[in-house]
This record gives structure tokens, sequence and C-alpha cells, in this order.
């Protein structure tokens, strides 16, 4: 069972993401909340697998309450999924700095929902939709410079090449694919690579790649 937390300040919102999460059998919606330090309080007492985050929320905003979530150890079980729509796009790319899983556009349908909720359940970042491959590719062209980052000195030639394609927003599938490995060695690479940078997750990966100048954007197309 999927446990996930609802935190958005309209609760028309709130109200329509639980009607859809609650008709699922492996998704509960265990609680809500309006802002966020409600959110972190109520992520900390409830330990929930999934956060779906709203950015704009009176007092403590979704980007800072992400950043407490993410930065406490206690909950690195959980994973953040940042609501947002075009209009506040600017926010992506620090959302996934702050240690977001990824991000859905709040007028996304449900399949979307549901399936943005069980890919941060099992810990994937949402990197492989196109939009977002773009969004994260416009905004790392905004970083000043590449600063290299001795933490990548650790990879093997091999594990670069399997983060270039995390980075451009591969799945373990795709990168399987491409580079002719089994679906197991593939999930390998990455995980080693996520623990040899001491990543969270995919997306802090993609984040490290860009702004280390390992990758520049749109270097690998669809």
């Amino acid at each position: 069972m999927i446990r996930v937390l609802l935190a958005d300040d309209h609760w028309l919102v709130r109200a329509g993401f639980r009607s859809v999460l609650e008709g699922e059998d492996d998704i509960e919606v265990v609680g809500e909340a309006e802002d966020g330090q409600t959110a972190v309080s109520v992520c900390r007492e409830l330990r929930p697998d999934v956060v779906l985050m709203d950015i704009r929320m009176p007092g403590m905003d979704g980007l800072e309450a992400s950043q407490v979530i993410t930065g406490d150890e206690q909950l690195a079980s959980v994973r953040v999924v940042i609501l947002t729509t075009f209009d506040l796009d600017d926010y992506v790319y620090g959302a996934l700095r702050a240690g977001a899983t990824g991000f859905l556009v709040k007028d996304s349908g449900p399949e979307e929902l549901l399936h943005a909720v069980r890919v941060a359940a099992r810990g994937d970042a949402l990197i492989s939709p196109s939009v977002t491959r773009r969004l994260i590719a416009e905004f790392a062209s905004r970083v000043k410079g590449p600063e290299p980052d001795p933490r990548l000195d650790v990879l093997t030639d091999r594990e670069r090449e399997v983060m270039r394609m995390v980075a451009a927003g591969l799945t373990n599938d795709e990168i399987a694919a491409r580079l002719v490995l089994s679906l197991s060695t593939a999930k390998t690479h990455v995980s080693r690579i996520m623990t040899k940078l001491g990543a969270r997750d995919r997306s802090q990966v993609v984040v490290l790649a860009y702004e280390s100048g390992m990758v520049s954007p749109g270097w690998l197309a669809d």
C-alpha cells in the first residue's frame, strides 16, 4: 500500500486528488496539509511514502517544506512530488535541487497522477516525460557555469555513460536497450552511481550532471 500525503492550500484540489487516489487498491491518502509547515509536521508524524506538494502555500511554501523533508535523515524514505502549473515553471529546477523526486502539472489527468505516485513510491524520478526533460534542460541552462564536482571522479567510464542517460531522462529499460545491457545490470549501474554520489534519488543525479557540465541541454535527442 502506497501512503500519500496531500499538501495544497486549496481544499478542492486536495479533494479532487483524494477522490482519484482513493479509488485505487494500492494507494491510501493518510493525511492532508494546507501549508508547508503543517506538511512537514504531518510528514514527521505519519511518515508517508509520497507527498504531493503544492509550491505556493501560505507561510512556509512547498519548496522550503520540500527542503526540510528531504534534508531530514529520519524522512529519507519519503518522496516529494512537486505540484506546479506552467506559469510556475521557474520553480521546477529549484525543486529538483531541493531533493524533490519530480513534479506533476496540476492539470494532469487521473492516469498521470496515479503514475506519478507509483513512480515516486518506487524511488524513480519523474524525469521521463518529454516535457519534464525540456524543462530541466531549460533551467539547467540558466546555471551560471559548470562547476566540476570531485564526486564524479569515483565513477567508472560506464557509470558516467549511464549517468548521462539518466540526466537525459531515460528509464532503466531505455538505458539497458541503448547500451545492450540486461535490465538488472542497468539498475545496478544506476544504484551504484547514486551510492557513490550520495544522491537521494535519480533527480539529484540529473541536477549534478547538468551543474557539473557532464551534460548540456539537448545533448541526447529523443
